[in-house]
């Protein structure tokens, strides 16, 4: 029998076990056959040889330890048998029956049970010879040797047909695996399609619901203004229906603005970033001019004031004017104050008011998509999303925090990249 290290630990010891088995059927041959008396000492001797060998491959076996090679144990369980069938009866020893365990076991191997089948065919015409006439001794041993060969045969076959069979039931659980696999990724991309189907349908009711009220207000001034008597021109005067016109026409630009920045926000604005040196005191000025805040109501201020940064700057510009549009909308008195510092590799951005602030338990809501909380009731809740998506896609950081003495504060920090021209900042 054979011991392959590269078998199932379990089949091993299933092997090392049969092989001690085969052992003790031997020690029972020998205490109830008397035929082999002539040889008992030897016979005895032999199987203590076996025994000693056996309980060697138990021991490596169950402790994991090394192991002798598989064709050296072919070689010594074959000539084990093979001398304990000349010592118990040669040709008629009962221990025959060992042969055919031997060549299946070394079958298992691929083609090795041939040669061990007819090597044990030979040494079994050998062994008859001790107690049997020549003729009868070869005759059961070529009797034997085709039967060990058909067994080796046998055990080629099936060894082939499980071998197949499993690379059969591999293929088709790799495959079902795959087809799985396939399965699952086809319901996530049709659930990813399925919300970012449904995050447009809510923009849409958001745009559709913003633009409105508006649009319907306008038509309805536009109307009155063009009439010269329309109903809500008889208690007022036009310059009114003008200024509510102009209003509403600022609200629009305002979502139109904000439709075009989550445009480019949704399209990568990594991809689109064009860096170049960016003067921030010029940088400063640009924002509170774009917000529409009155010199009256600004106040800014530059850490170094002559500082220079590598940057994007209508990413800088976007998100920067959007914070200060929001600071100068909801603060009702006081300046808009806007500071601007380059240190250590980042710049850092405050934009303050006094205006009524948020409650604590809102400042980590308002940049979520659709919010508006507080006194900023009424807008589409887009603007502070979109200043934290665009500051999210360069690494940046957007915090809001309440302001001694009343107001709002919003903090920005991006990390900048070293000016490739090595001019120093």
């Amino acid at each position: 029998m054979t011991n392959d290290p590269r078998k199932d630990s379990g089949e091993q010891r299933v092997v090392v076990f049969v092989r001690a088995a085969v052992v003790v059927s031997w020690a029972v041959l020998l205490l109830s056959d008397e035929r082999i008396a002539p040889h008992r000492a030897a016979a005895w001797t032999m199987l203590a040889l076996g025994t000693c060998y056996s309980a060697a491959l138990i021991v490596l076996r169950l402790g994991h330890a090394w192991a002798p090679p598989s064709w050296a144990i072919s070689a010594t369980d074959s000539v084990l048998t093979l001398l304990g069938c000349g010592l118990t009866g040669g040709s008629d020893s009962l221990l025959v029956a060992v042969l055919p365990l031997i060549v299946i076991a070394a079958g298992l191997g691929g083609r090795r049970g041939y040669p061990v089948a007819i090597g044990l065919g030979v040494g079994y015409t050998v062994a008859g010879l001790v107690t049997n006439p020549p003729w009868e001794a070869c005759l059961r041993g070529l009797w034997w040797t085709g039967y060990l060969l058909a067994t080796a045969v046998l055990v080629e076959v099936f060894s082939r047909l499980l071998e197949r069979q499993y690379g059969e039931a591999a293929r088709s659980r790799a495959e079902a695996i795959a087809e799985h696999e396939a399965l699952l990724e086809e319901r996530d991309l049709r659930e990813r399609l399925s919300e970012s189907q449904h995050a447009r349908q809510d923009g849409l009711r958001v745009i559709l619901h913003e633009f409105r009220t508006p649009v319907s207000s306008m038509t309805a001034l536009s109307r009155d203004l063009a009439s010269g008597d329309g109903a809500m021109l008889a208690g007022g005067s036009a310059s009114t229906a003008l200024s509510l016109i102009s209003a509403h026409a600022d609200h629009l630009r305002d979502m139109l603005d904000n439709l075009a920045d989550l445009a480019l926000a949704d399209g990568s604005p990594i991809g689109r970033a064009r860096e170049r040196t960016v003067v921030l005191a010029e940088l400063a000025e640009v924002v509170l001019d774009a917000a529409g805040i009155p010199a009256d109501r600004r106040s800014l201020s530059v850490t170094p004031p002559a500082a220079t940064v590598w940057s994007d700057p209508q990413l800088l510009r976007r998100v920067l004017t959007n914070l200060a549009e929001n600071a100068a909308r909801h603060a009702t008195s006081g300046p808009v104050e806007l500071h601007l510092t380059s240190a250590s590799g980042r710049l850092v951005a405050e934009v303050s008011d006094r205006g009524p602030g948020l409650p604590p338990d809102q400042l980590g809501l308002v940049s979520r998509k659709y919010v508006s909380l507080g006194e900023r009731r009424g807008t589409a809740g887009l603007g502070l999303w979109i200043v934290a998506q665009l500051v999210s896609s360069v690494q940046g950081q957007l915090t809001l925090a309440e302001r001694e003495g009343g107001g709002l504060v919003a903090r920005l920090e991006v990390p900048l990249r070293p000016d490739p021209s090595g001019i120093a900042r």
